[in-house]
């Protein structure tokens, strides 16, 4: 089953074709990594997928409805998109934000309801935020910020959630804490994940399906285990590479070629 697909989709930038007669899918209750050099259009898609740019041909297919030709708000109870780097307005608090998921189910008729209340708090709690709910986003740590953005995401309510890089400029333990959280989701929650990430190790680790995006279509797609490859990573990325087995997960694990320090002794590293 597919949350999202393609069908014979162009994509440009005035005259300038970024992706080019695709069809792709997006399997339904699972993780799907894009991966890609910079500039492939791994973004663009995502942008697609999500209603903010219109495909110059084809169809975006959601639910098996051109998405075109559904509302906005109908679009907006059926995926959330949690773009790269979000910019929060200064002073709001969290739960201004998260409260903000919840704009597509309320009209002029309907307003506030408790079903709303229920699923901001339900957000707050899933992102482990309910103690920081009045705090300014402005004044989080790059974690924090980042789970309350995905709070709000998750106060849509929709089963597919888009992510355009959701740990840029994070450091390790805050990627880690993101990543686990969109994991958890979709375990816990059968949510679908589509997100962008420019770690490959990472995209392996926590991936159902990685789809490399290059010279304006899909090199390949499947399995971490299946596509990630030395000549995937060289054709995609132009580099030299070799590709070993993460000892903690099992998952492939790219180790690029290039210069830098060498260590001369045999030495064996305790986990201290």
């Amino acid at each position: 089953m597919y949350s999202l697909e393609t069908k014979k989709v162009t994509l440009s930038y005035q005259d300038t074709p970024i992706i080019e007669n695709l069809d792709f899918k997006v399997p339904k209750g699972k993780i799907t990594v894009l991966i890609g050099s910079n500039g492939s259009g791994k973004s663009t898609l995502l942008k697609a997928l999500a209603r903010l740019l219109k495909p110059k041909s084809g169809n975006i297919i959601i639910n098996g409805r051109d998405i075109h030709r559904s509302s906005t708000k109908k679009v907006a109870r059926q995926l959330a998109i949690l773009p790269q780097s979000p910019v929060t307005p200064e002073g709001l608090t969290v739960i201004q934000l998260v409260k903000q998921g919840r704009y597509p189910y309320q009209n002029w008729l309907q307003q506030w309801t408790k079903k709303d209340e229920e699923a901001v708090n339900t957000a707050l709690e899933a992102t482990h935020l309910l103690e920081l709910q009045d705090r300014p986003v402005d004044s989080l740590s790059g974690g924090q910020r980042q789970r309350a953005w995905i709070a709000m995401s998750l106060a849509q309510n929709t089963e597919t959630i888009l992510l355009d890089e959701p740990t840029t400029y994070l450091d390790l333990a805050h990627q880690i804490e993101v990543l686990d959280l969109l994991y958890d989701l979709n375990q816990t929650e059968k949510r679908t994940i589509v997100m962008v990430l420019h770690d490959l190790n990472l995209a392996c680790r926590y991936a159902d399906h990685i789809v490399a995006v290059h010279n304006k279509g899909i090199y390949d797609e499947g399995a971490p285990e299946q596509i990630v490859t030395t000549k995937m990573v060289h054709d995609v990325f132009g580099l030299q590479a070799q590709i070993s087995c993460d000892p903690m997960f099992g998952s492939p694990l790219c180790i690029p070629c290039g210069k830098g320090r060498k260590v001369v002794n045999d030495l064996r590293y305790a986990n201290a």
